[in-house]
């Protein structure tokens, strides 16, 4: 029961976090709020049994296209 509730807020958040991310208009709130819905995506994984899927969410998408975002941001700020 614990699980199963706890699942379904998870998925409520990440709905609002991807919602969030791709309707602000500010790209740093967006690259946050796609952040969080990579590590929510990620304790979903966890949660539901799949711990190494986890573990290649949060390196390959919370972590390595993230610091890509950022760097496309500070580029695109530059010039």
């Amino acid at each position: 029961m614990l699980v199963e509730l706890m699942s379904y807020v998870l998925v409520i958040l990440t709905i609002v976090a991807a919602i969030f991310a791709a309707r602000v208009k500010n790209l740093t709130r967006g690259i946050i709020a796609f952040v969080a819905m990579n590590i929510l995506v990620a304790v979903m994984f966890y949660v539901l049994g799949a711990p190494y899927v986890a573990v290649f969410q949060l390196l390959v998408y919370a972590g390595a296209v993230t610091v890509l975002f950022l760097a496309a941001l500070h580029t695109m700020r530059r010039g």
